[in-house]
């Protein structure tokens, strides 16, 4: 006999999507040459966990969501790999995660900000 369980659903907005970097900073975001795939994050439900990939490396963490689409992401890490020059700074990218506390999404757009400033990072939902 084999069981199926159904993964923990939310209506959060924000979850379960794949998040490509467009802007950084309020700079385009562009692939390099030598870069084996798009800078993204995910917001899983299952045990609350970010996860990505920064450029060069892949990165884990957690994150919680609160009420007027606040945020916060904890213990956030990357596999530990030395690329060529690529034309995303991916600490500037992981430096989102520490500064990030609060998002707006207007359609597929996502903004990751601090306060009421302009947005650290902007991203599109792919689906």
């Amino acid at each position: 006999m084999i069981g199926f369980t159904k993964e923990a659903t939310s209506n959060e907005p924000i979850t379960e999507k794949y998040w490509k970097l467009i802007t950084l900073e309020g700079q385009q975001v562009t692939m390099g040459a030598d870069q084996e795939r798009e800078i993204f994050f995910m917001l899983k439900n299952k045990d609350k966990r970010l996860t990505g990939f920064g450029g060069c490396n892949s990165l884990n963490g957690e994150y919680t969501l609160e009420e007027g689409n606040r945020i916060t992401f904890s213990n956030v890490a990357t596999t530990l790999r030395a690329c060529a020059e690529l034309p995303v700074k991916e600490h500037g990218f992981l430096e989102v995660f520490n500064l990030a506390d609060n998002y707006t999404i207007v359609g597929d757009t996502l903004s990751l900000k601090v306060g009421r400033r302009a947005p650290l990072a902007v991203g599109s939902a792919n689906y």
